[in-house]
């Protein structure tokens, strides 16, 4: 499978909150856990507070995590799961394996 054609992630951060930094380790932490699955993962700066994840497929754009919605950061865990629950229900995470209740 070509890379064009693997699910890619987007995180969106606040420049102004400087949160480039966590967006980052995000981003590596997906791309380690993800690395034959996923297409890559973008870096979007954005203002007013912004931090979100999103997938893109040919399919569709799925909505992962907002911080706004959520009240607060998440934790790599939970977007590995949420990510592995929505692409790759199969795939096992290690000590991050927890399912979402079906």
């Amino acid at each position: 499978m070509d890379y064009d054609d693997k699910p890619r992630i987007e995180i969106q951060y606040c420049t102004q909150c400087r949160w480039l930094l966590r967006a980052a380790w995000l981003a590596q932490e997906l791309l380690t856990t993800f690395e034959e699955e996923l297409g890559g993962v973008t870096l979007i700066p954005a203002s007013g507070g912004t931090f979100e994840i999103n997938v893109h497929t040919e399919e569709a754009t799925k909505h992962i995590w907002s911080r706004k919605q959520e009240q607060r950061f998440p934790e790599a865990k939970e977007v590995k799961q949420r990510i592995r629950d929505c692409l790759f229900p199969d795939k096992p995470l290690g000590h991050s394996d927890v399912k979402s209740p079906s």
